[in-house]
Formats: structure tokens, sequence, C-alpha cells
């Protein structure tokens, strides 16, 4: 090719330049006016979300909503899968296939927000007690904003090629819904998802932006009770007895080493007591004393040792308080509640962050840290096709409250506060932008 043929192809491929500019800002334009059209209808659907929880594995309604939603924008519909999961299928030509999630569950809290459309909803848990629910995690922001992406990606087929695949996820708060879905056939009645990405909002970013952070994210989360057993008998002899308060108190202040001069400084982990229970009277010494623990830990090594370590500390305490062996301490894993640590994949994250980037720009799109909550959704990652997956954060609260907080030192409500309350409007529509531009980069016609 000579001089003047090369500089021809260098003319022609700038003049494209302000063409594909043009369109992407045609687009982005397209959607802001379609978000901006369809949001009284979402806020709707987010005040009757938020107004009506339902507990998880008892999402009936909710998961009749959603289901609602994405038949209306198209798709093909499956209802209870793994429980009150929904799966909604929208194929459209030859491409990836991308999941995208939604949790449906809200919590056991009375909510004290004041907010005109807070819940008052009271409702029989599993275990037929009577408890107040609120979504304070924010489910409902993310099935309203998992809608809005629904309608506003079925309006856009034109602009995108492959398969999407949108389920609402029950039981997100017990670690158990993807579980469930993934065991009822997730990725074998379903198209298997080449990507999978979801959002979550965050209590401590501004509402309107939006966080990510490549690689561990969320940690792993394990329940463990232990059973501390003794020798009761009567406070004014404690010499004829084996003091199961006294060797709890000893266990609560060794398991504090296994962070601390066990695991490596670099290894993030946590050992927390939550709970513990013994005794009935001043001067009655107990035959056996409760405690609940959670520890958290990113890698699968970290979480082994941690386990073990506890095992280890309760017997060695015992033997040393001098507990019959047929007394041991009993300790006991609440495996159907585990959740593994959240992984983004690096390569994808970076293509999510990317878009979000082009789509709310630069300004709006935070790099957030790792933290020790726990997330089902790191499930989808972990099976044997290892989909890469990506859990990108949405900021939910006002700008000047996070700002006052900042300044003030004072902390916001966290998610699962009774007082958390997410900005609606600037939340969803954010939402929403994000979601559909993340996706068009996932699908796009290139």
């Amino acid at each position: 090719m000579n001089t003047r043929a090369r500089l021809a192809v260098l003319v022609s491929a700038l003049a494209l330049v302000p063409c594909i500019g043009a369109a992407d800002a045609a687009l982005r334009e397209t959607v802001a006016s379609q978000v901006a059209a369809d949001y009284p209808s979402l806020d709707a659907l987010y005040q009757d979300l938020h107004g009506r929880p339902e507990l998880s594995l008892m999402e009936e309604r909710t998961a009749g909503i959603v289901a609602r939603e994405l038949r209306n924008a198209g798709f093909e519909v499956t209802e209870r899968v793994g429980g009150f999961g929904v799966v909604g299928v929208l194929k459209n030509g030859p491409g990836p296939t991308l999941l995208i999630r939604t949790d449906l569950d809200g919590l056991p809290v009375e909510e004290e927000t004041g907010l005109p459309y807070a819940s008052k909803t009271r409702v029989k848990d599993l275990a037929g007690r009577e408890v107040a629910t609120m979504h304070a995690c924010g489910h409902d922001i993310h099935m309203t904003v998992f809608a809005g992406t629904a309608r506003m990606l079925a309006s856009l087929k034109a602009r995108w090629s492959g398969t999407l695949v949108l389920i609402g996820q029950p039981a997100e708060e017990r670690g158990i819904g993807a579980r469930a879905m993934l065991a009822d056939g997730l990725y074998t009645k379903f198209p298997k998802p080449d990507f999978a990405i979801a959002l979550h909002d965050m209590a401590t970013l501004p509402a309107g932006t939006v966080g990510t952070i490549e690689g561990y994210s969320m940690a792993n989360v394990d329940s463990i009770d232990i059973t501390v057993r003794g020798i009761g008998g009567h406070g004014a002899y404690p010499h004829t007895t084996k003091d199961p308060i006294v060797l709890a108190a000893k266990i609560v202040l060794a398991l504090q080493t296994i962070v601390s001069r066990e695991t490596r400084p670099v290894d993030p982990a946590v050992v927390t007591v939550g709970s513990i229970h013994g005794g009935t009277k001043h001067n009655i010494i107990p035959d056996e004393v409760k405690l609940q623990l959670t520890l958290r830990s990113y890698t699968d090594e970290v979480r082994t040792r941690t386990i073990e370590a506890v095992k280890r500390i309760c017997r060695g305490e015992a033997i040393a308080s001098g507990i019959p062996d047929d007394r041991m301490p009993i300790v006991t894993m609440s495996e159907g509640e585990f959740t593994p640590a959240n992984y983004n994949d690096p390569a994808l994250t970076q293509r999510v962050r990317g878009a979000l980037t082009a789509w709310l720009g630069s300004d709006r799109v935070k790099t957030i840290e790792p933290e020790m909550g726990g997330e089902d959704f790191s499930r989808y990652g972990r099976t044997a096709e290892r989909v890469p997956i990506c859990l990108f954060r949405l900021g939910a609260v006002a700008p000047e409250k996070v700002a006052e907080s900042e300044r003030s030192g004072q902390p916001l409500p966290s998610l699962h506060s009774s007082k958390f309350a997410p900005l609606p409007e600037p939340t969803i529509k954010t939402g929403v932008t994000a979601m559909t531009g993340a996706a068009l980069e996932l699908l796009g016609k290139k």
C-alpha cells in the first residue's frame, strides 16, 4: 500500500470517530429519556415492594411480581426454581449468554425510617413467630433496578445480540438461595451463562455513584455453635464442679488469638462471638454454656485453618480445665448456611467498570474496598463451569448525608439497620443505567 493509499485509509478511519461518538451519545440519551419516562412506574413498584417485604423462603408474592415484570418485558419465564426462584430468558440471536441476578427477600427488622411508605408488615416466620419485616438490605431497590433493566434491554434488542438470563433469587439473607437454584438446574435447564453480574446497594456510597473492585469483594461466612459442657453444682461449693462459665470465658479469650497470632497479618479474617448463654440463677453453676460464632475469611485455606483452630482451642481449654473426655465441648458447623467468598473476575470487572465509566462518567465510578460481609451471588462463579462473575455496588445515600457523616465522624445507618433508607430516584435511575450499560458492553453488537 503506497503512502497516498495509507493516508486515505487513515482519513476514512478518522472520519468514523465522530459518527461512533455521536451514536454512543444518542444511545445514552435514548436510555436516559426512557429511564426518566419509566421512573414513575418504577417508583410505584419500589414503594409496593418496600412496603410488603417477605422473609427468606417465603417470597411468594414478591416472586410473582418479578415474574410478571419479566413476562411483560417479553421474557420466557419459569417460576419456582429452587423454591421461589424466578428465571426469565430472552434470546436475541447469536452471541454470549449473560446472567443478571436480583435477590428477593427481606429481613425480620421493624422499620424505623419514618418514611410515608415504610413497611408496617408483620408476618409469621418459618418458626411460627410473629415478626416485623423490612427491606433493610435494599433488595427492593435491586428488584426495581432489575425490572427497569429488563424493560430497557428488551426495548434495545437492535443494539445487542445473545441471550439474557435474568433471575430472581430467594433466600439470599440465609445464604442458601443461589445454591438451591443451581441445584434445581439453573445451569442445565436454562442457557448456561458466559458471564454473571449483579449489583448491591451500599450504605456509604452517595446515590448517583457506583463502585467496583477486582478480586475478593465479600467474605466466606461460617456460623459455628459451641456447647461448652461442665459439671454443675452449687455456687457456694465450686470445688465440687467443673464450671462451664469460666471455661466459656477462657475459650472466648483464646479465640481472639486465632486472628492476632495464628493468621498471617496480610490474610483477612474475623472471629466474632455473637452470643453467649448459660446459667439460670446467681448461686447455680450450670452444666453447660452455649456460644454462637461467625467466622469471616476470603481464601479457602484461611477458612479451613480458622475452623480447625476453633475446634482445637475448645478441646485444649477443656482439657486444661479438667473436663472429662465425655464432657468435651461440642462444636457444630452450620454448613447449610455457609456463604463462600465473592471473587470478582478481574477481566470481567474491568469490562464492567469501563462500561460504567462510559455511561456515568469517571467521577461517578468509585474504587471500593473489600468487605467482610457475605453474598451468595458468589456461588454462581464457584460451580464446575467456573462462570466469571462481577458484583458491583450501587450508591444509595443522599450525598449531603454522606458528606455530613464524613465531616462529623457519625456513622450512617448500615445495611440491616432499622433506619436504613435509600434515596430512591437517583439510586434507581443510576442502577438501571449502570446495569443496562454493563449488559450492552457484554452483549453489544460490535
